[in-house]
């Protein structure tokens, strides 16, 4: 089970900072607009998703990437109030606020805590 917990995550973050590159554009709009050059940002924390996610497949370096992807994950919390403040939108597809509530609430620390989880 955790073997599979393990690749599961690795491929979600290998794939979600992929998608910063395929996608560019919805995630200029969650970096709050008191960060400069969101160009950057986004091409940073795509990289570092990438990388973390290849990390965690190597032993002798999953503990320093689930920690990193915890210390990212936090991060990251400043886009998902700005999201809340702002709003989301793709297209014509606008989440309503209280699933916004929820991926900061309930998400986020399910994501630190899986990650917490496959340290090891």
């Amino acid at each position: 089970m955790k073997k599979w917990s393990l690749a599961i995550m690795a491929i979600f973050y290998i794939s979600a900072g992929a998608n910063h590159f395929r996608n560019p554009g919805t995630y200029y709009t969650i970096i709050p607009p008191y960060f400069s050059n969101p160009q950057l940002l986004n091409t940073v924390s795509g990289i570092a998703e990438i990388l973390l996610g290849i990390l965690l497949v190597i032993p002798s370096t999953r503990k320093f990437a689930a920690y990193a992807i915890i210390a990212m994950l936090i991060a990251f919390i400043p886009a998902h109030i700005y999201m809340i403040e702002a709003g989301f939108c793709i297209k014509t597809f606008c989440l309503p606020v209280w699933a916004l509530w929820a991926r900061l609430l309930i998400l986020q620390p399910l994501l630190i805590f899986w990650a917490w989880h496959n340290r090891k």
